[in-house]
């Protein structure tokens, strides 16, 4: 017989502001006590040094948390140059101290617009990237660095916040898998420098913004679970890139016991993923076979309730 799931069996998304000196998985950690709930996971990692949006699912939405590890971020950070450390922040060790130049707003804002747009970027070693099963981390802590591959990735933009001589504050929007220590580590090669950064904040994961973000604080504050779990957004805002296609409910009773059904699917495209609804409520994803048919893809477990 299997084991019963302990805690309650919440459903949704939190838009977390993780504090500093926290991982991302004790910050998930944290939030998941604070809402008693049964399952949660969240949707890429932030460095135990930095803050800012962290969004966790909990429950059903942990089923398509992977659309948000695909998108794209916003982050600021700050550049300290003349220092650089092992790990590209100030956590780590410093490894080499170079003359800063003299350099105004104009000269940085010159280097920043060449990282604009797709670059090739080498992972950092102390990144939770795996090589021969081992993550990078657990390889760099040992003193042992191995050769890493170029990934492509894109910056769509690069802003100048704030320049102070020998440090800047960065606005950086990046697509998936950009590290934003390896870009500043390059950033300040370009300038003659070297550098780290000493802060970094995500401002923005794909739709979601900092303006949505709770702290831990704020969420132990809340006088008990349902003002809690009020504060949490529906699991559908996961999917809601995809186009949405309501269904009767004889193909609902279909596509939530595992079988195609008959839908009108419009103008979405064979072979496209559509969000699913039967009467204003969310059933979960298909697949349209046919533009007369839809697969069941991704339900969620309740939708057959």
């Amino acid at each position: 017989m299997a084991r019963r799931r302990r805690g309650l069996p919440v459903n949704g998304v939190l838009l977390l502001d993780k504090p500093a000196g926290l991982s991302s998985n004790h910050a998930l950690q944290q939030a998941r006590r604070l809402f008693q709930a049964q399952k949660a996971g969240h949707t890429g990692t932030l460095d135990p040094m930095a803050t800012g949006l962290l969004p966790v699912c909990f429950g059903e939405a942990t089923k398509f948390s992977a659309h948000l590890l695909a998108s794209d971020k916003v982050y600021r950070t700050r550049v300290e140059l003349g220092v650089v450390t092992d790990t590209g922040d100030a956590e780590g060790e410093v490894v080499e101290r170079l003359a800063v130049p003299s350099l105004t707003a104009a000269d940085v804002e010159a280097v920043l617009a060449r990282f604009h747009g797709e670059i090739d970027q080498v992972p950092p070693m102390y990144s939770a990237l795996k090589h021969q099963g081992r993550k990078l981390y657990e390889l760099a802590r040992e003193g042992k660095s191995v050769e890493r591959a170029a990934r492509r990735v894109t910056v769509y933009d690069a802003r100048l916040v704030s320049f102070e001589g020998s440090a800047f504050e960065l606005e950086v929007s990046v697509s998936k898998g950009t590290y934003v220590r390896t870009l500043a580590e390059d950033i300040g090669r370009e300038l003659g420098s070297g550098a780290h950064i000493s802060a970094l904040r995500r401002l923005a994961t794909g739709p979601f913004g900092a303006e949505a973000m709770l702290t831990l604080e704020s969420l132990q504050a809340l006088p008990d679970q349902a003002a809690r779990e009020a504060t949490l957004l529906p699991v559908d805002v996961l999917a809601a890139h995809l186009p949405r296609l309501e269904v009767d409910a004889e193909a609902a009773r279909r596509l939530t016991h595992g079988q195609a059904a008959a839908v009108d699917a419009g103008d979405i495209a064979v072979g496209e993923t559509a969000r699913l609804y039967c009467n204003e409520i969310f059933l979960g994803l298909g697949a349209v076979t046919t533009p007369q048919e839809v697969a069941p893809k991704r339900l969620l477990s309740t939708a057959a309730d």
